[in-house]
């Protein structure tokens, strides 16, 4: 299995995915004309992933904006890493949202009501914080 990597994009957000250690991160905006197309070799990852590690799972999601199409596709990324929590895995989310972005924060919140993940909310400033 490969470290999973795709640079971010005006319209797709930075993706890696490691295997070794258990660090995922999604980072940027997440706008594709296609989201199956391009959240279907992350899932597909996943896929494999879930089904072989032992390592604690740390999924970063630092999202500026996501479209509709998108909100679908991240909860499915959920539904995986939620199959590793039935499987008695350490898995946990670092929500990261901007300082007094509401909507997002409640985004996050109601992605956490779907699913049986540990979420950590961590407010930031996105002129004062470095990348994740």
């Amino acid at each position: 299995m490969n470290v999973f990597n795709c640079k971010a994009t005006e319209t797709t957000p930075l993706v890696t995915l490691n295997h070794e250690n258990g660090e995922l991160t999604i980072e940027g905006n997440a706008i594709p004309d296609n989201a199956e197309e391009f959240f279907d070799p992350i899932l597909t990852w996943l896929e494999e992933y879930t089904k072989n590690t032992t390592v604690k799972t740390t999924l970063n999601l630092k999202l500026h904006y996501f479209n509709v199409s998108s909100s679908k596709r991240i909860l499915f990324i959920f539904y995986k890493l939620n199959e590793l929590i039935k499987k008695n895995r350490s898995v946990v989310v670092n929500w990261y949202y901007v300082e007094d972005e509401d909507e997002m924060f409640e985004v996050g919140q109601d992605f956490a009501f779907m699913v049986n993940i540990p979420f950590h909310f961590i407010e930031y400033n996105p002129y004062l914080t470095a990348t994740v």
